[in-house]
């Protein structure tokens, strides 16, 4: 499904847009698409990275003392 969106850009900038679509033979709209999706990837490793950073370490110690082995054992493994 596609969904029209209405943009006001001004004239420098729809001009840019312009020139981009040309120099990259494609159209203005996936000048904008392609340019969305890259943005929204980065944010996406950024909030990947984020959530990754909050969880590190949040299992240190939980086994402090104990061995493979004993843990093992312990599980009657």
């Amino acid at each position: 499904m596609t969904v029209r969106k209405n943009f006001l850009l001004d004239e420098e900038t729809a001009e840019h847009l312009k020139k981009i679509a040309s120099k990259e033979n494609t159209t203005q709209t996936q000048v904008i698409k392609n340019m969305i999706e890259e943005k929204y990837s980065e944010i996406s490793v950024e909030e990947k990275l984020e959530a990754l950073a909050s969880i590190v370490g949040t299992s240190n110690g939980l086994y402090f003392g104990k061995s493979i082995q004993s843990i093992k054992a312990d599980m009657d493994v």
